[in-house]
């Protein structure tokens, strides 16, 4: 028996490709262009920019332009698959040299998705499922990542911009390579992160040590953010800490 197609995911589908395109573009002119009815054309239009995948560019009137999330698609697909496999010996290195999980994860819109967990082989341990996504502006990940973008990129990806707190944070994390998270997701709770980089010095993803602040304490910071630091760079494509 033959499979009923769903029209409507085939608008949606054809207008992304349009905007791809074409961008930035108004509605009218990507009907125009589609040769589609403009309301049709504007409840696809408000359906992907509802999911991330497009938003409206500066200016009136009003035009629209892709996100990052299609090139997140692109390399969670193909990229992320091919540095879970290159990051695994390092990251499995790195468990092993303290004994606490590890976790690898990548950038997507306004969050950030766990691709790779090491876990700890200690009882009282860090454990998250992959494909779990991780707060961007109190994580470790995010705060190792989010430094290496413009303030635009920023802005996208917190929702709003950074304040002052946060950007102090961003300032001292370029300074010493790695970011710390303590007590932020949870008091219990200590990570710290460094950003894995592409040529272009982009932020790609995130190395992640995790593990109970009772053992992650304050006088080891330095040390282990030297090794997490290191195992990042050394999957990095790109220059080193600034």
């Amino acid at each position: 028996m033959a499979v009923k197609r769903i029209q409507s995911a085939a608008r949606v589908l054809t207008a992304l490709e349009g905007i791809a395109r074409h961008q930035p573009i108004g509605v009218s002119a990507l009907a125009r262009l589609l040769g589609d009815d403009k309301s049709a054309v504007q409840r696809a239009i408000m359906t992907l920019a509802d999911e991330g995948w497009i938003r409206a560019s500066p200016g009136t009137p009003v035009k629209w332009e892709l996100t990052a999330h299609i090139h997140a698609v692109a390399h969670m697909g193909h990229g992320s698959n091919n540095l879970r496999q290159r990051a695994r010996p390092a990251l499995r290195a790195l468990r092993d040299e303290f004994d606490e999980t590890v976790l690898l994860t990548v950038p997507d819109v306004r969050r950030l998705v766990l691709i790779e967990v090491v876990e700890s082989n200690q009882t009282l341990r860090y454990v998250a499922p992959i494909g779990a996504t991780i707060d961007a502006r109190d994580s470790a990940a995010g705060r190792a990542i989010l430094p290496y973008m413009s303030s635009d990129r920023q802005a996208e990806f917190l929702g709003v911009l950074p304040d002052a707190e946060l950007l102090e944070d961003f300032a001292a994390t370029l300074e010493r390579g790695y970011s710390i998270s303590a007590g932020l997701l949870s008091p219990e709770l200590t990570n710290i992160a460094a950003a894995i980089r592409e040529v272009d010095g982009q932020p790609a993803a995130a190395v992640v040590l995790s593990g109970p602040a009772a053992r992650i304490t304050p006088d080891r910071y330095a040390g282990i953010g030297a090794r997490v630091s290191q195992t990042a760079q050394s999957l990095s494509h790109g220059p080193g800490p600034q």
